[in-house]
């Protein structure tokens, strides 16, 4: 008879999140399951018993959260990231903890250069202006990427498809990463320090995974060092960077600066920065494509059924 875990509990994963036939397929790893919103009254109470906890992004598991859950085995994000679990404190409570990596690889990397295109070649307003029967070239101004420096800060899965895809577009590529990749810098993209190549870029574009040696790497700094005239480009949560900074910094109007995780920002942030024309913010679209949807399904769900087996698959402590 396969293992079951005797109680799956979810947190700030809506019904939508995952297609049906992924929900039936949780369901036969466990003799029960409740799904609570993310600021429920009930989750202490829930967590006593609880086994398996499977969470949405953004959901903090701290000390607290653990400890009320003494017969805990495993905790399942339903994203990528992971900065808001403790993952260190349920590694010594043998807690298993699975992100689902690698999903949106490309759905992420591809919109990097949607939205670059958009911005300098003024496709948005293009379409606008044709559609109200104006068809005039006049008045528009373009930039090209190739040629340009295109940074990168973060060589992770995401970082390396955004540096193949520049190389594509004839740009020069360069890089930081926690750790050099050696083997990255032979297919023409150079390793340079991130202060040194801050002030180089003419585009710039964040992979990190939001860790407490990455919030605030962006800070006062390294903005006030961004090359005038460039785009840069956060894919990453907004953590990465010092809105304090970064405000200060666009008052000036001589960088252009885009981002995707506006739903975790405060009201008042989101606020800061978009009175800002040079600050282009869209919803969190980056990762959502078709494929990038199943992938993400098949991952976390493959995650728990692979825990189950004791073969644990893209555990992170």
């Amino acid at each position: 008879m396969n293992k079951k875990f005797k109680k799956i509990l979810t947190i700030g994963i809506d019904k939508s999140a995952l297609d049906s036939a992924y929900w039936q397929r949780i369901e036969t790893l466990a003799e029960k399951i409740i799904n609570l919103v993310k600021d429920s009254s009930e989750i202490k109470e829930q967590l006593v018993n609880t086994d398996c906890l499977l969470i949405g992004f953004g959901v903090i598991i701290n000390k607290e959260i653990i400890d009320n859950a003494p017969k805990l085995k495993y905790i399942g994000v339903l994203a990528t990231a992971y900065g808001k679990v403790d993952v260190d404190y349920a590694k010594s409570k043998e807690i298993a903890v699975c992100n689902i990596p690698g999903y949106a690889t490309e759905a992420v990397a591809e919109f990097v250069f949607a939205v670059i295109l958009d911005h300098i070649r003024e496709t948005g307003r293009g379409k606008k202006q044709a559609r109200g029967g104006n068809y005039s070239e006049v008045g528009f101004l373009a930039v090209e990427i190739k040629n340009k420096i295109f940074g990168i800060l973060g060589l992770g899965r995401i970082g390396s498809r955004v540096a193949e895809i520049a190389l594509g577009f004839g740009a020069d590529v360069r890089y930081w990463n926690m750790g050099r990749k050696k083997d990255f810098e032979i297919s023409r993209v150079k390793y340079e320090e991130a202060d040194k190549l801050i002030p180089k870029c003419d585009f710039l574009s964040l992979h990190f995974a939001q860790v407490k040696d990455t919030e605030n790497f962006l800070n006062e700094e390294r903005i006030q060092k961004i090359k005038k005239g460039a785009v840069v480009i956060n894919t990453a949560p907004m953590e990465l960077v010092n809105i304090d900074a970064l405000e200060k910094r666009l008052k000036n109007r001589d960088i252009t600066f885009i981002l995707d995780h506006s739903d975790e920002m405060s009201p008042e942030n989101i606020k800061r920065l978009s009175k800002f024309e040079n600050c282009i913010i869209y919803p969190p679209i980056a990762y959502i494509t078709k494929e990038a949807r199943i992938a993400k399904q098949e991952i976390f769900v493959g995650n728990i059924g692979n825990f189950l087996k004791e073969s644990s698959t893209n555990q992170v402590n």
